[in-house]
């Protein structure tokens, strides 16, 4: 059978939620995992691993659906819930209580008809333990477990022996273990009974709704959220072979990787005229020239977001780590601008479109055109306010206006005159 992949990036819109949902679709079934992260913004073992899976996984069979940053605003302050805990209010949620229309959204989603079973990722305190051992590991920890809120659904759903696919899972995570202690146990809360917390929960709504449902706790006691990603994955893996989506990932599943991976932050685009890779990034930059409203911000990471703070200045996050804030001056955006420019690169000559990067041994000398002028930023030139046709070397920028912390980037920027062009960054080796 020839299948037809599709992996679409969109916001889910439902009210005035936006919901971030990312499809990895093949044409052979319409079985489909869920897996939702960050519905607690303090817990980026969860909502990392979501972004890992949207960005290095391929799905070769059946379907996988990934929310990353369901409550984003909570993400970015890193508390659970700014608006309370969002995982209480399934049940029921007042009209006007701020995360109504975001917990409507994905009610609605959970209720596709397509969606087969729902993972959603936690990080949780301690280590469960079936026994009481010490304030760590006991039975209230909810940390290295896989939850569930009953035994089993009505047998006509596929997937509904909750109790013997938790337990294959922890099963199969336990023969990959860091740390002996980093054990995985089945907790069942027996909700319907037992925990009235829980009755309000986004699993227990499933559930009752016959969703199969499950939540991965990975232990806050873990070292590094590389070892929360690390077991995450693990445990979605081993839910994909159970429902047998098959898939390939781009890296070999190891500690060490997934920490390269999650310091991989992406670039950011803005107004489709800068790009800035977000990787070693200093922590401000100033001067950059924005509109003074309606600005379009793309983030390449599923975890990225923008927010303008009370300064004025736009931070940039990755989940709940700030990588960087800019400092904006504001221009309009020219109409008139060109679509490629050239440039002479080690005395060879390339052309380039507008929001790209180059690479460097030397030195570069961009070459002068119509209707547009020249800065580059961290070059000081006495007699000319259009740095074209300069021949430019590291030894001639001022470090304090590198984009870097290895201060080997620098900013190209491109006006015409009624506004700013584009921006281009220089590389150097």
């Amino acid at each position: 059978m020839k299948l037809f992949v599709i992996i679409s990036l969109f916001f889910f819109t439902h009210l005035s939620a936006k919901i971030n949902l990312i499809k990895k679709e093949n044409s052979d079934s319409n079985t489909t995992l869920l897996v939702i992260g960050g519905i607690h913004g303090n817990e980026p073992g969860g909502y990392f691993s979501a972004a890992v899976l949207a960005t290095h996984y391929k799905i070769l069979s059946k379907n996988l659906w990934i929310i990353p940053n369901l409550n984003q605003k909570s993400i970015i302050a890193n508390r659970r819930g700014i608006h309370g805990d969002m995982n209480r209010k399934f049940a029921t949620i007042n009209e006007n209580d701020k995360d109504k229309p975001t917990v409507d959204a994905i009610k609605k989603i959970i209720l596709e008809k397509k969606v087969s079973l729902v993972l959603n990722l936690h990080d949780g305190h301690g280590f469960y333990r079936e026994k009481e051992q010490s304030s760590i590991f006991n039975p209230n920890a909810w940390g290295q477990t896989c939850v569930i809120d009953q035994c089993s659904l009505n047998k006509s759903q596929p997937f509904s022996n909750l109790n013997d696919i938790a337990r294959n899972v922890k099963e199969n995570i336990n023969k990959q273990l860091l740390q002996k202690h980093h054990i995985f146990n089945v907790k069942n809360t027996k909700t319907k009974f037992k925990d009235e917390q829980m009755r309000l929960s986004l699993t227990y709504f499933a559930v009752k709704n016959n969703k199969p449902a499950f939540a991965i706790e990975t232990s806050k006691s873990l070292s590094s959220i590389s070892q929360k990603v690390f077991y995450q994955l693990l445990a979605i893996e081993e839910f994909m072979k159970i429902m047998h989506i098959k898939y390939a990932r781009d890296f070999e599943l190891s500690e060490k990787n997934v920490e390269q991976i999650i310091k991989n932050y992406g670039t950011l685009e803005i107004n489709h005229n800068i790009l800035l890779d977000l990787c070693n990034i200093k922590k401000s930059l100033s001067f950059i020239p924005l509109k003074s409203k309606g600005n379009d911000f793309n983030c390449s990471n599923p975890l990225g977001a923008v927010k303008k703070n009370k300064y004025g200045a736009y931070d940039v996050f990755i989940g709940n780590k700030k990588i960087t804030s800019l400092r904006p001056q504001y221009f309009k955006m020219s109409k008139n601008c060109p679509r490629i420019y050239k440039i002479e690169a080690d005395g060879k000559l390339i052309s380039l479109p507008k929001a790209s990067n180059f690479y460097i041994s030397d030195d570069f000398k961009i070459i002068k055109g119509k209707n547009f002028r020249v800065n580059v930023i961290g070059y000081h030139s006495k007699n000319s306010k259009d740095e074209s046709a300069i021949t430019i070397s590291l030894k001639d920028l001022s470090k304090r206006y590198a984009v870097d912390r290895a201060n080997k980037t620098y900013r190209i920027e491109f006006y015409s005159n009624d506004g700013f062009c584009s921006m281009l960054m220089v590389k150097f080796k």
